[in-house]
């Protein structure tokens, strides 16, 4: 059984990335759809298709790449972990290199980019960042 399966999204991520491919396949769920949505909301993916066959589905996400086919994502790394549950307040959250990348945060209104916390006024547990 996985313990984290959000880490190890991120895990197949950050190798399809460095292996420079332009999509992965992720093992589907609906808190891994509402992670890759804040993440496409703030311009991190090019998109994602959630194909489901049966009880198992599976998301392929499309990674963004830019003019010169450089990586818009350079780094994917897991904040709260199962073991470890980190809360934030609004005016506690992390700024990810210095408000070039995001804090993905689970709240009571869903799944938000750290900036959209922040004109919401509303905290989380802190999943993920994104740069």
């Amino acid at each position: 059984m996985m313990t984290d399966p959000i880490a190890d999204m991120l895990t197949r991520m950050r190798n399809a990335l460095m292996s420079g491919a332009q999509h992965c396949v992720v093992p589907g769920s609906r808190l891994k759809v509402a992670i890759l949505d804040a993440m496409k909301r703030e311009g991190f993916l090019d998109g994602y298709e959630v194909a489901s066959e049966g009880v198992r589905s599976a998301i392929r996400v499309s990674f963004k790449f830019g003019p010169d086919g450089e990586r818009v994502i350079s780094s994917l790394d897991r904040f709260s972990k199962p073991g470890c549950r980190r809360y934030r307040g609004c005016s506690d959250l992390p700024k990810v290199r210095g408000g070039l990348g995001i804090a993905v945060v689970s709240t009571n209104q869903g799944v938000l980019s750290d900036r959209e916390c922040r004109q919401r006024r509303v905290g989380g547990e802190v999943l993920c960042t994104v740069d």
